[in-house]
């Protein structure tokens, strides 16, 4: 006799289920572009719960729709909800995207498109899992799947699994021996009543789980035997992927090791730091002056010098020649940030701490790098305020200077390249450059060349040289995809070539605005996170220092540059450069910031998908009815089905599975089993109702194959046609 499982088993049972849920949405958003992520895990939580108290059908899946549909309202769409307007602009996304799948344009789907297939999937898996928990009560295929799942994110992605192997294994335990003991009580294994309710059941099975855990944390434990399988894995695949893919997943950030640059990388939001400024600016923290064919390294060790009363002597340009204003910023880092190194803005002369012990400032000059320090360590600084004068170059000065006037060393030193540097690379600068006739120019021509020339921003699949590639090489004439550190050393390298001193900066871009000031006077609050880790290019002018060039695709220059000239021809040659500057970047922009919904909104001219709202009227209703008709008429396409697998094949499967056709019709009908009557006591109260005795006939050969296993096949191919009797009895 089988029992009900009490819903206190059945409800830590689908816990479990949520929590193992979860373990695979909490790395999307750390390996995916994802954000508001609490909306995802918030309807999570509502489909488990829905399908936690056993909603019907025909409930449940409006409640989970509108959900779905409130989400995309909130998050995407501007209309009032269900207007006439909204529905249009809701058909046209999906008709768009629908179009792109089926062209399998898959980068052309659009967020609301992406997130309502995400928000499909959630809901699918919210009844999977109670059918797999609940119903089947079959926890370890998915328990695998979820350390099997952990574990290769873990190992391929920079999602940090420590904390969730020791989840994964707590509640997988817990959930096969609650698995297991629902089991018991349903096959009556336990025969005390008040033992199916009592929760205490459950307090040995935590006990031994919780105890094995703390054991297996407390003991000592091998370190990893194969710290890092993905060098091992290139090597053997022969190149799989393709030449000069791979190089591992990296995390965005600011990073140490220059050395080598490439691969491809995902996105994070972490936050770093807020600063409240009157200016967006670069935050500067270092420069690097030796291009190796692979990567940045510096010329030599960091040489410190002390800086007295928190003044700053470092000067990347002229002030006596460049314009500045003077300004402050207050800078306020996350905890676990631990930058060591100092983010500042270009005009640094003096930092303050509130620090309660002696605090020393050291800076090296010569790569810009800027600690502080207590008795002689390192330490990060939480909070500090910067003065600085920031500058605004005259670009009329700068196109006067001339290269004679570089310092030899200098040049010498910053025009340094690797002597396996293609000699295309230098051929293609002087192509770029070849019209103009002043530094200044030429600068912005390789600055603006990417941009013209079909290169693209790019973080994934972005390629790593072969060891006799050279990295700059590979990305002007191979790939013309990739990101900050591509374009900027490309630029760098090209500038050298060409007998002109530049360095490669690095540091953060100006971050996002999250508190704007009451008036102009006021500051700005602007948060940088780890996705704001940037790196550009420096060019050394005589006269005038060390001025910053923004060679990477969708992102400008946050350097302030004028006029001093009068003549009103040159002013408008100057506001004619900054409109097209301005409407290159626009041109720029990263893909994953172009928005496909406005294509769908084009008109016909532009050949983009349209919709014939008379289909559309008459599709949803006909495909509304044909779905209600299908459901109405299940239980005879199904008896159709079997009856006429019993004409072709008379074996006791067939027989059984057509006999527990029988029951399942007659429960829907509402002739259902009761728990205590045997099989002969259920088939004569049915015979008795229909005024038959095929229910007799039919149950005593399912008997005969059930306990006896014997079988007659003629006798079943006689008793299939009263089956068929019988079923078109209940069915009308």
């Amino acid at each position: 006799m089988n029992a009900k499982t009490p819903f206190f088993y059945t409800s830590l049972l689908y816990i479990c289920a949520f929590i193992l849920f979860m373990e695979w949405l909490y790395p999307v958003n750390q390996i995916g572009e994802v954000t508001n992520m609490t909306v995802f895990i918030l309807y999570t939580l509502f489909c488990f719960f829905i399908s936690l108290l056993g909603v019907k059908w025909w409930l449940s899946m409006p409640l989970k729709g509108l959900g779905l549909i409130f989400i995309l309202d909130s998050l995407f769409m501007t209309p009032t909800i269900f207007s006439i307007t909204w529905v249009k602009q809701f058909l046209a996304e999906v008709g768009f995207n629908l179009n792109a799948l089926f062209s399998q344009q898959w980068y052309e789907l659009t967020p609301l498109f992406r997130s309502m297939l995400f928000l499909v999937l959630i809901w699918m898996l919210s009844y999977l899992l109670y059918y797999w928990f609940i119903v089947m009560k079959r926890v370890f295929v998915f328990a695998l799947l979820t350390f099997i799942y952990v574990s290769l994110l873990d190992t391929f992605t920079p999602y940090e699994a420590d904390g969730a192997i020791v989840r994964t294994f707590i509640v997988s335990f817990a959930a096969l021996g609650l698995s297991n003991f629902s089991k018991e009580i349903s096959k009556e294994s336990i025969s005390i009543s008040w033992a199916k309710k009592a929760p205490m059941w459950a307090i040995p099975l935590i006990s031994v789980v919780l105890f094995s855990t703390l054991i297996g944390y407390a003991a000592p434990k091998f370190g990893p035997q194969w710290p890092d399988p993905v060098p091992f894995i290139q090597s053997a695949a022969e190149n799989a992927g393709g030449p000069g893919v791979g190089g591992g997943v990296q995390k965005v950030g600011y990073g140490e090791d220059d050395s080598r640059l490439g691969g491809s990388f995902v996105q994070d939001y972490t936050p770093v730091f807020q600063a409240a400024a009157k200016e967006e600016h670069y935050w500067r923290v270092e420069t690097k002056d030796i291009y190796t064919g692979k990567g940045w390294e510096k010329s030599s060790d960091p040489r410190f010098e002390p800086q007295y009363g928190g003044n700053i002597s470092l000067d990347t340009f002229a002030n006596d020649v460049v314009e500045t204003e003077r300004l402050q910023t207050m800078l306020d880092f996350q905890e676990d940030s631990q930058m060591e190194k100092l983010v500042y803005p270009y005009g640094v002369n003096q930092v303050e701490a509130d620090q309660r012990e002696r605090l020393d400032l050291q800076l090296d000059p010569q790569f810009g790098e800027i600690r502080a320090q207590r008795d002689g360590n390192s330490m990060p600084l939480d909070q500090y305020t910067i003065h600085y004068d920031m500058p605004s170059f005259a670009i009329d000065e700068l196109r006067e200077t001339s290269p004679d006037d570089d310092p030899q060393e200098l040049k010498e030193h910053f025009t340094q390249l690797p002597d396996s540097l293609p000699d295309r690379v230098s051929e293609l600068a002087e192509e770029i450059t070849q019209d103009e006739d002043n530094r200044y120019d030429i600068a912005r021509s390789i600055e603006s060349y990417f941009g013209r020339n079909g290169f693209t921003y790019q973080i994934s699949n972005v390629p790593v040289p072969e060891e006799d590639q050279d990295y700059v090489d590979q990305f002007l004439f191979e790939s013309k995809a990739g990101y900050c550190d591509n374009y900027s050393t490309s630029m760098v390298v090209m500038l050298r070539s060409l007998d002109i001193p530049a360095r490669w900066a690095k540091g953060f871009t100006g971050g996002e605005v999250v508190e704007n000031g009451e008036t102009s006077d006021d500051y700005d609050v602007y948060e940088v996170t780890n996705a704001n880790a940037h790196s550009w290019v420096e060019v050394y002018f005589p006269g005038q220092g060390w001025v910053p060039f923004e060679p990477t695709q969708g992102f400008s220059n946050l350097t302030d540059f004028h006029m001093n000239m009068d003549e009103t021809g040159e002013e408008s040659a100057l506001e004619s450069e900054e409109e097209e500057s301005a409407q290159g970047q626009q041109e720029e922009m990263p893909e994953e910031e172009e928005t496909a919904p406005a294509a769908a909104q084009n008109d016909s001219n532009s050949g983009g998908f349209e919709i014939n709202w008379w289909y559309v009227l008459i599709a949803i209703p006909a495909a509304g009815f044909l779905v209600w008709l299908i459901y109405r008429t299940r239980f005879r396409w199904r008896t159709v089905y079997l009856s006429r697998k019993l004409q072709r094949r008379q074996d006791a499967k067939t027989f059984q599975e057509a006999y527990h056709w029988l029951l399942v019709l007659l429960k829907h009908k509402g002739y259902g089993k009761d728990p205590g009557q045997t099989l002969r006591e259920y088939a004569q109260q049915i015979d008795f109702h229909y005024e038959t005795y095929a229910m007799n006939q039919l149950t005593h050969q399912y008997e005969r194959i059930l306990y006896k296993n014997e079988i007659n096949e003629q006798g079943i191919h006689q008793l299939s046609d009263s089956w068929k009797n019988l079923m078109k009895e209940i069915m009308t």
